[in-house]
């Protein structure tokens, strides 16, 4: 477990604290715009970082689906947690100028390109591993290590903010996380090379030594139209939920950056353990059942929850948070073994990341930019609530339409 967990762990890690230092790196890369020109740039290429993702998803999943599972994931986090290492080292928008930027989205893309094999890599791994009735818990591993890597980015970001000045920060203090991770990535690498190929690959391949062509999943499409619809309040909510808010509490309510990142540390720590009780609940429930209670939870709750973010008080901001993190447990704990049972083995890696990562590239990725893109243009401060529940809407669509897979064997 703690093999599939690591390369999600740096993953999320990189995305947390370029989140929950985007302003500081508004200032450093976009130094002439005005704040929130500067932050919507920053938001910008977090997004771009993810137009490469569904191209990653099917490069990686064909090494997956054709080589083995063991190869696509040790070679992904090697590539990853470099590009991560080397934004620790960019020169600055006032060194350089113009091409400063443009060298933070090159590794952005890199960055991209190498993570789209991970979550649904680590996800089928673990899924064709689990013994049958326990796929829901042993997947939610995944999701509670992309948590893991957020929390860590909060936790540094919350000591950071409060030991440095602001000087200090856009100066050195926020290439500190990222220079982590490359000692992190050399751990997970190492300990990927030690592992197998799972059983059910293993059979696989046996079976039929031919990995199935990607162009399969196009002519049946089903599967994948609802494996994206699925992922998509994930992809919305996870990067709002647990990226963004960080950035909307300290931009439009006005909280002190330390006590935001604080209230998202609480919450994340929260979420982390709701995730193992979500996907161990679809085991005995169904994955259809939870993932419709996370959908109608957004729908019923995303608007009372932005609004009342603008008039709590720090206890309270809390505490909603934990609410809205319990809610996308739901989705989160349970959608990697969901998305694992909807393909066959023979394209089991292809088929998760390249519809995870197309609904991550089209609407997770953007979701910090559409929010403050939405409130720059309505003025409305609670706007990202209804893109959450249009979100939850499509994902209840999608699960309402789809196979009940968990009490199943997977699909050969």
């Amino acid at each position: 477990m703690r093999a599939s967990a690591i390369g999600n762990f740096v993953e999320w890690f990189d995305y947390g604290v370029y989140g929950y230092f985007a302003v500081v790196i508004s200032r450093v890369f976009f130094p002439d715009s005005d704040p929130s020109t500067a932050l919507l740039l920053t938001f910008g290429l977090f997004a771009i970082s993810f137009v490469v993702r569904p191209i990653g998803g099917i490069f990686w999943g064909r090494i997956g689906d054709r080589i083995g599972r063991r190869t696509a994931l040790s070679a992904s986090i090697l590539v990853m947690s470099t590009s991560t290492f080397l934004v620790a080292l960019l020169p600055s928008y006032e060194a350089i100028g113009f091409a400063a930027p443009l060298m933070l989205m090159a590794l952005r893309m890199i960055q991209g390109f190498s993570a789209s094999g991970e979550y649904a890599g680590a996800a089928a791994y673990l899924c064709e591993y689990a013994p049958r009735g326990q796929r829901g818990r042993y997947a939610a591993v995944v999701p509670a290590s992309t948590a893991g890597g957020l929390l860590l980015g909060s936790l540094l970001a919350a000591v950071l903010t409060a030991a440095l000045s602001t000087s200090q920060l856009d100066s050195w203090g926020w290439r500190i996380p990222f220079l982590l991770a490359a000692p992190l990535g050399l751990v997970g690498r190492h300990i990927r090379l030690t592992l197998a190929d799972t059983p059910e690959f293993v059979e696989a391949q046996s079976e039929t030594p031919e990995a199935e062509s990607p162009l399969s999943l196009v002519r049946r499409p089903r599967a994948l139209i609802l494996a994206l619809g699925a992922a998509l309040l994930n992809a919305v909510g996870f990067y709002v939920v647990l990226s963004y808010l960080p950035t909307y509490l300290t931009e439009e309510v006005g909280l002190d950056s330390t006590k935001s990142f604080i209230s998202s540390t609480v919450a994340l720590i929260a979420y982390i353990g709701l995730v193992f009780a979500t996907g161990t609940l679809s085991d005995r429930l169904g994955r259809r059942r939870t993932l419709a209670i996370g959908s109608v939870g957004f729908i019923a709750l995303s608007v009372p929850a932005f609004a009342l973010l603008g008039v709590s008080g720090f206890v309270g901001i809390v505490v909603i948070q934990v609410a809205m993190g319990a809610v996308l447990a739901f989705n989160d704990g349970v959608l990697p073994s969901f998305l694992a049972e909807s393909f066959p083995t023979a394209t089991r890696y292809t088929g998760f990341a390249f519809s995870f990562n197309v609904a991550n590239a089209v609407f997770g990725g953007t979701a910090p930019m559409v929010a403050t893109l939405l409130i720059s243009q309505t003025g409305n401060k609670i706007a990202p609530a209804w893109y959450l529940m249009a979100a939850a809407l499509v994902t209840l669509v999608a699960v309402a339409r789809a196979a009940e897979t968990a009490h199943h064997p997977l699909r050969r």
